[in-house]
């Protein structure tokens, strides 16, 4: 008996090790900060995602750490508990080593909830680098999340949060995920994510461990849609490895001659939209059946005769940005003459561009004046972010070349 229970306790230290491998292997690249969390309660597995936050204390220099006061019955996600706060200084950042020429799916979560007892929702700038990302105005909700797909051009990459009046920028999450590089591409701009579909009548959000790249998912049906669904595994053929609950179902117009339309506003009505269509054929066809159409966005065609792949999932996507009209955009897939079957759709992602066109300070200038800093313990606080740029935020002492925003701007003397 001793001995059976002996070889099941190794058996089950060897699984629970593999798990922990796998777990490892597919989290390699992420970054997951818990902002405020002590470093002594770091790191930590969340229970809902099995993913593994770290204390954010290595990271900045700054800020003070806060609690919030949570509502009777509410359910929060641990990384969102705690918070960082920033009542010293107007430019606070964040410092992360990253990897040169990646494609980083990057959060930013901000979770008020009253932190201070004040009631005093705060409202402040977000820069990704030297440029300015969005502002947060926690006042319009007691919580925000930032989503941005960035192609990082260097090895470090700065994140920081402005003071604009009164109130104290605060941070409850910072999260970077790695993406295969020949996915989402767009020919201008980074991607501002608007939303992420999938069409089905689930109620149940994805994310990590069901997506493997920590893309969150929220189902999306219309009433005059008609569900399919398959018990099948659909493949990935373009490498954006879609979670699998969002594969085996789809959306096909419930009348078989009208088109499958989704409309949706933008904030700007010039805005640039980036759309990523998710499809594959889940039904088993007849011989004498044919699925066909048209993909046009805002009443411009991007794909006139389009047929799914059975059950090998592919997407398709604008390869110029599209503007609509007075900032109301429609996407419709027609059924095409030859089709015998309505259009379907397993996935939709709509993110809008945005533009980042102020260089980095040159490379070789940071490292230099980091290590400077690091030699003399230079603990300033006007000392975080990009040395030269934005201007207004320059670190003391320094003086910069800044030709023009697409040229690195240089650091001159100190």
């Amino acid at each position: 008996m001793d001995r059976y229970c002996h070889g099941c306790f190794l058996a089950l230290t060897a699984t629970i090790s593999i798990l922990h491998l796998v777990q490892a292997q597919y989290q390699q690249g992420f970054i997951s900060l818990d902002c405020g969390l002590p470093a002594h309660e770091s790191p930590y597995t969340e229970p809902f995602t099995n993913l593994t936050y770290t204390s954010d204390a290595s990271f900045i220099r700054s800020g003070k750490t806060g609690r919030i006061q949570k509502e009777p019955g509410g359910i929060y996600m641990k990384p969102y508990t705690v918070l960082r706060y920033f009542p010293d200084g107007i430019r606070n950042c964040y410092d992360l080593s990253i990897v040169q020429d990646t494609k980083y799916l990057i959060y930013a979560v901000f979770v008020y909830g009253n932190y201070d007892g004040r009631n005093s929702s705060p409202r402040f700038d977000l820069y990704l680098g030297p440029n300015l990302w969005k502002t947060i105005d926690l006042q319009r909700g007691d919580g925000a999340k930032e989503e941005i797909i960035h192609v990082s051009r260097s090895n470090s990459l700065s994140i920081c949060l402005v003071k604009t009046g009164t109130t104290t920028p605060m941070i409850s999450a910072l999260e970077l995920r790695p993406l295969r590089y020949e996915t989402y591409i767009s020919q201008a701009g980074s991607l501002k994510t608007l939303f992420r579909f999938y069409l089905s009548k689930s109620e149940n959000f994805l994310r990590y461990p069901q997506d493997v790249h920590d893309r969150v998912w929220i189902p999306y049906f219309e009433s005059d849609w008609t569900l399919i669904s398959t018990t099948l595994n659909v493949k990935d053929s373009d490498g954006y490895e879609l979670p699998r609950a969002a594969t085996v179902t789809a959306a096909t117009p419930a009348n078989a001659t009208e088109p499958l339309t989704i409309i949706w506003s933008l904030d700007a009505p010039n805005g640039q939209v980036q759309v990523y269509l998710h499809s594959a054929e889940i039904q088993d066809l007849r011989a004498n059946e044919t699925r066909e159409f048209s993909i046009s966005e805002s009443d411009k065609l991007y794909d006139g005769n389009y047929s799914a792949k059975k059950l090998e999932m592919e997407t398709q996507f604008n390869s110029l940005p599209a503007k609509c009209d007075g900032g109301v955009c429609r996407l419709k897939l027609v059924r095409t003459q030859r089709s015998t079957l309505p259009p379907s759709l397993n996935a939709i992602e709509v993110y809008s561009v945005i533009e980042f066109p102020q260089s980095e300070t040159d490379q070789n200038d940071v490292a230099a004046i980091k290590n400077i800093q690091a030699a003399y313990g230079l603990d300033i606080i006007g000392w975080q972010g990009d040395p030269c740029v934005p201007k207004q935020f320059m670190w003391d002492g320094l003086n910069c070349s800044i030709p023009d925003i697409s040229t690195p701007p240089r650091i001159i003397s100190l």
